[in-house]
């Protein structure tokens, strides 16, 4: 597993956090003041990279969180399995996969196309 560790008051928008043990990137990020007896809070509010649910999490700002390293990579079309599975062979590393492709999406054999790969998990994106 590829993740670092940050202080929330670090994150912005944008940002990949990890939020109930699942990638996500940031799309909301507020603070509170500082009470009588505690620290400032922050409130996330994410998307999951993979699975396009909305979480959120409120914790203090210098509390530590898990930041998962998730990367952007080329690949090219080799052939098509079906309408909405594709194998795909990484640019950099010519390692060979299946990935699943949305479906209003069209790509035929030696097209290229952009993909996020960490935790284990790849998606195609759309430039």
């Amino acid at each position: 597993m590829a993740v670092e560790q940050k202080q929330v008051r670090d994150l912005q928008e944008g940002n990949y956090v990890m939020i109930d043990e699942e990638p996500c990137v940031i799309k909301g990020y507020s603070t509170s003041k500082p009470g009588k007896h505690g620290s400032a809070k922050a409130r996330v509010e994410g998307k999951g990279v993979f699975d396009d649910q909305r979480r959120t999490f409120s914790l203090p700002v210098d509390a530590k969180i898990q930041v998962p390293i998730i990367e952007r990579k080329q690949g090219q079309v080799v052939s098509k399995t079906s309408d909405t599975i594709v194998q795909v062979m990484d640019l950099d590393t010519y390692e060979t996969f299946d990935m699943k492709i949305p479906e209003e999406m069209e790509v035929e054999a030696d097209d290229t196309l952009t993909f996020l790969e960490g935790m284990g998990q790849r998606r195609v994106v759309e430039d």
